[in-house]
């Protein structure tokens, strides 16, 4: 099954729901959970406490020595068969889906989880316990801004064998929509969405996990899931299934009696929803990528999703998210717009000439940064000496490029700048990422690190061409009057 999105979105009513939710949010009290882990069969107990801001979501084992931290992070998973497990060093802690998806749901981005046991406790096999502990425990706001995941561009991870897709698209908020096709005559085709994260506890939070009856028998006989009951589980016979067989398989799990109702569901459970299948896969693609450590803006499209393809996409996710938290600085560079200076009057206040003169235009320019633009062309004066036959502008003039770039800020806070010099006083932390040649347009973004004193200058210089950064450095400068 392949989802196809249409036309970009239009321009929508924000629910207040999101306007409400800038900040980071913490629990206001310590709160506990006792249950059973689903594979391993061991009792648990999990607390939940506050966290301070920027810390995240973590998990701790008290039961081990030293108890080590494990924070929720996609890099940190190791296993993703039936559930998600996380580990650090020697400490694991498995099936995290359903609590980081209650997490996820309720907007609660700093906590520490300790934990005694080595997997969460299944509980019911929904989410809806987690939520009710903590809105018990309060939810209370922090000063700390929230740093979102703004999604720009379609972001896609397809696995052609089993035809599943994840997709994240540009969206004013978080929403998630799920479709799951099992070829089962039972469950048919299902369809979930999610598009405010106010409705999470009543429509998401108490779905059930759900498993066919042939998995369950064989997960029972190989002893994997130790701690599962049919209480915490919608089981669906995806055929017709013989009394004699559901004696034996009440049997085996000691159970009374089983028999499978009209819609072919065990009737150890009733259905939520006509959908709750596809609901819970819905949670759980939530509770995966909050893996991503970052709240996110954007829409998840998921066809067949499971913890293997969320747990995938996720990191594909983590890696598009530190590209764009590096790029953050990135000035946006519109040829059509007027710039604030041209080459004429960067020349009036700049001292130098060809072949010296490096930069063409200023972007923009406000208290405290400053952004240039040079467009690199073959026939630049120093290309004869350099590289002749293989050009490359070399790193230190894309240096001298940004000191002129940060000399017109320096120069903005002067009477006269015209009759004023800039001279280099320190250059610290210089890296070249990333050739310049012939053809590219190289943006130097210049911020103060410092209000200017005594003339003294102190900037944090970088240098990009296109979505690369090409080189960075530290500059301090003084600006002196010309006698």
């Amino acid at each position: 099954m392949i989802c196809k999105v249409g036309a970009s979105p239009k321009l929508r009513f924000i629910p207040p729901f999101y306007q409400l939710h800038m900040k980071q949010q913490t629990i206001k009290k310590a709160v506990t959970l006792k249950g059973v882990g689903l594979h391993t069969g061991e009792n648990v107990t999990l607390s939940f406490h506050p966290a301070p801001v920027n810390h995240g979501l973590r998990f701790k084992r008290v039961d081990i020595e030293n108890q080590p931290v494990i924070n929720a992070d996609v890099n940190r998973v190791v296993s993703t068969q039936r559930s998600t497990s996380i580990q650090n060093g020697d400490a694991v802690v498995s099936t995290v889906e359903h609590v980081l998806s209650a997490l996820s749901g309720l907007q609660i981005d700093n906590i520490l989880m300790e934990i005694d046991g080595p997997e969460i406790p299944i509980l019911d096999g929904s989410a809806i316990q987690f939520v009710q502990a903590l809105k018990e425990a309060g939810i209370e706001e922090q000063e700390e801004e929230r740093d979102y995941f703004i999604i720009e561009e379609p972001i896609v991870y397809r696995d052609e064998t089993t035809g599943t897709e994840l997709m994240a698209l540009p969206s004013d908020h978080f929403e998630v929509i799920t479709m799951i096709d099992f070829n089962s005559p039972v469950l048919g085709q299902q369809y979930a969405s999610i598009s405010d994260m106010s409705t999470y506890e009543n429509e998401i939070a108490p779905c059930r996990t759900f498993v066919f009856l042939h998995e369950l028998e064989y997960l029972f006989k190989q002893d994997l899931i130790k701690g599962g009951d049919l209480s915490n589980a919608i089981v669906i016979a995806n055929e017709k299934v013989s009394q004699d067989r559901l004696d034996e398989i009440a049997k085996l799990l000691e159970k009374p009696s089983l028999t499978v109702n009209q819609e072919g569901i065990l009737n150890t459970l009733d259905l939520k929803f006509k959908n709750e299948p596809a609901r819970h896969k819905l949670l759980d693609v939530i509770g995966d990528i909050s893996l991503l450590g970052k709240p996110i803006k954007g829409k998840i499209v998921a066809t067949k999703p499971g913890h293997t393809a969320n747990v995938a996409f996720t990191k594909i996710l983590k890696k598009k998210y530190q590209e764009q938290r590096k790029l953050k600085g990135k000035p946006k560079y519109n040829p059509d717009q007027e710039p604030v200076f041209d080459t004429v009057k960067i020349a009036e206040w700049l001292p130098h000439r060809f072949p010296f003169l490096l930069i063409d235009k200023i972007l923009e320019l406000s208290p405290n940064h400053v952004v240039g633009l040079k467009n690199v062309s073959f026939n630049e004066n120093f290309f004869q000496g350099h590289f002749p036959n293989n050009p490359v502008m070399p790193g230190v003039l894309q240096v001298e490029a940004m000191a002129q770039t940060g000399g017109i800020l320096a120069l903005s806070t002067v009477e006269d700048p015209g009759n004023w010099d800039t001279y280099f006083l320190k250059i610290e932390n210089a890296k070249f990422k990333h050739k310049v040649v012939p053809g590219d347009t190289i943006l130097f973004r210049m911020d103060l690190l410092a209000p200017i004193r005594r003339g003294i200058c102190q900037m944090k210089g970088t240098a990009y061409v296109g979505n690369k950064i090409v080189s960075e450095a530290e500059l301090i400068a003084q600006i002196v009057k010309r006698s």
